[in-house]
């Protein structure tokens, strides 16, 4: 199976002509009936093969630490960042395999966390002040040598924590805005995103699956303060807060349609689905409410799946062109 970067080199080195090249590609989004940037493809399997390296390095990797962790849990996490590191050379710099490449990052950021929580009782005051900052170094040195698409993520995911934990940690009283500072860290990471994004809106290249994982981060840490605030996840909902949700939901979703991105309607869909099952019960009483919902719900979004690029066509061509020339172009039939 081949991938983008496989047509580049293959331009690159003569044996395809750029031209031939982007015909094919016409051709691939004719049959398909969407263009490749409406895809919103991303790296994640490559076959069946990926799926069995992963499944073999997990049972490495936690066998080795099961053999070392009786005797000392410092060395047992160290050999398992060097294990994961060290089968990353070989099935990540060198096969370029996308599966085992996330696992292997994980594994490896995940392991250095351990490690300063091992080395840090978890009562210190510090303690993660010290493993989130391992862990965003230790992202930093991974997408230097691995340049693993969901690194910049994880990274990013650990330099916030890190900022938060020191906040609290010099200052505990500010545990109790802890939601408005998740808020203000989606937003940013957001605009982190659209900038990857920005870098490619015909979604061929890296900088495109970068931000997609930065966007699947972000979307949460802006919808789940908002949501908490209106008091929906505390039992507090009434008709107006339901209300108040489902408008929020149609922005998410006029703003994943203009960037091209469903991240914000995928992470919202749970607090929109009980928020409509309770406008049902509310007013009709309805026992097999929940059901009546999924339909509805379920039924909308494929027929936006359906029409996407009809419906981004549509409102692509009332905002102005300072927004519409750093987003994926809407290719309406």
């Amino acid at each position: 199976m081949y991938q983008e970067e496989d047509l580049k080199q293959a331009v690159q080195q003569g044996i395809f002509s750029a031209d031939a090249v982007a015909e094919f590609k016409q051709l691939v989004a004719s049959r398909r009936g969407t263009p490749q940037a409406d895809e919103e493809s991303f790296k994640l399997i490559g076959g069946f093969n990926d799926i069995f390296i992963v499944i073999t390095c997990a049972i490495l990797l936690s066998c080795s630490y099961w053999i070392m962790a009786d005797n000392n849990q410092h060395l047992a996490w160290t050999l398992v960042s060097l294990l994961s590191w060290g089968l990353a050379e070989f099935f990540v710099r060198k096969r370029k395999m996308a599966l085992p490449a996330i696992f292997l990052l994980l594994v490896f950021v995940g392991s250095l966390i351990a490690h300063s929580l091992v080395w840090m009782p978890l009562d210190e005051k510090n303690t993660w002040v010290l493993a989130t900052g391992v862990a965003a170094l230790g992202a930093a040195l991974h997408w230097w040598r691995f340049r693993v698409p969901i690194t910049i993520a994880a990274g990013t995911a650990a330099s916030v924590l890190f900022v938060l934990a020191s906040i609290v940690s010099a200052w505990p009283q500010l545990i109790e805005h802890a939601m408005p500072m998740l808020f203000t860290c989606g937003v940013v990471i957001f605009a982190f995103a659209l900038c990857w994004d920005r870098a490619d809106t015909a979604r061929e290249d890296y900088q495109s699956d970068v931000a997609f994982w930065l966007h699947l981060m972000a979307a949460p840490l802006i919808i789940h303060p908002v949501f908490s605030h209106l008091g929906i996840l505390m039992g507090e909902d009434n008709f107006y807060s339901t209300i108040w949700i489902v408008a929020l939901y149609v922005v998410m979703t006029l703003v994943s349609l203009v960037i091209d991105r469903r991240a914000f309607m995928l992470s919202s869909l749970v607090y929109v689905i009980y928020a409509i099952t309770n406008i049902v019960e509310v007013m009709g009483g309805i026992a097999s409410s929940l059901a009546l919902t999924g339909v509805v719900v379920g039924s909308v979004l494929l027929l936006l799946s359906a029409f996407w690029q009809q419906a981004r066509a549509s409102l692509l061509n009332i905002l102005p062109q300072g927004i519409t020339r750093n987003v994926p172009a809407a290719q309406a039939d």
